[in-house]
């Protein structure tokens, strides 16, 4: 996987930067809304970092497949979160006898 990852440059830049954008809007974005030129300077930079772990990705790094162990954590945790959620409105519904 890893040098099909390495001969396929522009595929890898397009992973590594929707899974960059994902982690971030789950993780690190504020409630408010940024204003548009913050917003466009965001993305701009995270496709500038993408394109140095991209680097990091051809010179043999496991950079996508960490990046897709974060983004399974991620998804453990909001499962968790609604499992919880779950639980607590099944426990508040019940009659108290």
């Amino acid at each position: 996987m890893q040098e099909w990852f390495a001969s396929h440059p522009l595929i890898s830049y397009i992973v590594i930067f929707v899974l960059i954008t994902y982690v971030y809007n789950k993780v690190f974005r504020v409630k408010q809304k940024l204003p548009l030129l913050k917003e466009i300077l965001l993305y701009i930079l995270m496709a500038l970092g993408s394109a140095i772990l991209l680097v990091f990705q051809i010179d043999k790094l496991p950079i996508i497949q960490c990046l897709l162990v974060a983004v399974a954590l991620m998804l453990m945790v909001r499962i968790r979160y609604f499992v919880e959620d779950r639980q607590k409105k099944k426990s508040q519904a019940e009659p108290k006898s």
